[in-house]
């Protein structure tokens, strides 16, 4: 692109070169200005009107053909710029759709955002910040154009429509976040997506809390209703005030483990894997296990319940997950210690 704009300033210097020269030569060889200026028009461009003054002598017979060798080079020289600038784009598109399409292709365990409306371009904000591929489902070129520009996977494409969905590797996702501001066509993204990936994770935005139960019949893992948590948010500000602005001062500390992060603490998830030894160990296990490093804070079945605080003699499952709080520097450590290799007890019986 640069060269091809750098040729363009080029030919156009050049040619405005040759006008001033050819202009000055005719006024030298006695010619009026405005016999001088249409003398090298109709010779540049080749209109053919014929020559305002015979050309009497040679001098200026070789000075009007070193006008127009001049003048053509360079307004061709202007043309090939700018249709090598108009090729480079072209090509320059087709090789970004190009590596697009095979990164899109490429994509394994990601998130697909459907909608990059206000709420969307702030999920995909924090999504980049966390470091999660992702990939944003819209129908509108300018709003797709938004999100190329801040480097994001973009494709566009109604979410609703099935084959947009498999374009961007419904299949291979781990998750899927409709978060468009119509709740029919939540709903009907999340009934598609189910049918088309059973194991993925979908959250789903609820404008109305009516919709909250049609998304989870329609197979959402999670809905977010942001109407009420804004409102429950202003009412927590008139009620507990002091509270709130404990927990939202200063940037970065809108959530929860943010704020912890500020005091050494944070939450951690801890899966229950099929080969792992966990399978089979109650609560009072672990806690042991863990010597009072951390503190069981609930616990999440594999059905998606949530246990808040489990009884001491609760027995962990595949697919469960332990939601911990404990230290910084204190937790990933203990679980690679403690935690992969621990001597438990299975339903009664000691096992390693």
């Amino acid at each position: 692109m640069e060269k091809s704009l750098q040729r363009i300033f080029i030919g156009v210097g050049f040619f405005v070169t040759t006008v001033i020269v050819a202009v000055i030569g005719y006024v030298a060889a006695g010619w009026a200005l405005m016999d001088a200026i249409y003398m090298v028009v109709i010779t540049i461009f080749g209109v053919g009107y014929g020559e305002v003054k015979p050309l009497e002598s040679n001098s200026l017979k070789v000075f009007t053909i070193l006008v127009i060798i001049a003048g053509v080079l360079s307004v061709t020289y202007i043309i090939s710029g700018v249709v090598q600038s108009v090729a480079a784009g072209e090509i320059r598109q087709a090789l970004s759709l190009k590596r697009m399409s095979e990164t899109i292709a490429n994509l394994k365990e990601h998130v697909i955002v459907c909608g990059y409306g206000r709420i969307g371009q702030l999920l995909c904000q924090q999504l980049q910040n966390d470091g999660l591929s992702f990939i944003v489902v819209d129908a509108d070129p300018q709003r797709v154009s938004l999100g190329q520009e801040k480097g994001y996977l973009m494709h566009l494409g109604n979410a609703t429509d099935e084959a947009s969905l498999e374009a961007v590797g419904v299949h291979r996702a781990r998750a899927l976040a409709t978060v468009l501001p119509d709740d029919a066509a939540n709903v009907f993204i999340t009934l598609t997506a189910r049918e088309l990936n059973s194991n993925i994770t979908i959250l789903a935005r609820g404008e109305l809390p009516s919709t909250e139960k049609k998304l989870r019949l329609a197979g959402a893992d999670h809905v977010v209703l942001p109407a009420t948590i804004s409102a429950g948010r202003m009412a927590n500000l008139l009620i507990n005030p002091a509270a709130e602005d404990f927990l939202a001062q200063g940037e970065g500390r809108n959530t929860l483990n943010q704020l912890l992060s500020e005091i050494d603490i944070q939450l951690s998830e801890l899966p229950v894997e099929s080969q792992s030894s966990l399978v089979g160990a109650t609560i009072q296990d672990i806690e042991t296990q863990g010597h009072g490093t951390f503190i069981i804070v609930a616990l999440r079945r594999q059905s998606g319940e949530i246990l808040i605080h489990p009884t001491q003699d609760t027995f962990l499952a595949s697919g469960d997950a332990l939601i911990l709080m404990g230290h910084q520097g204190d937790l990933p450590s203990m679980i690679k210690r403690q935690l992969v290799k621990p001597e438990l007890r299975y339903r009664g019986a000691r096992v390693r």
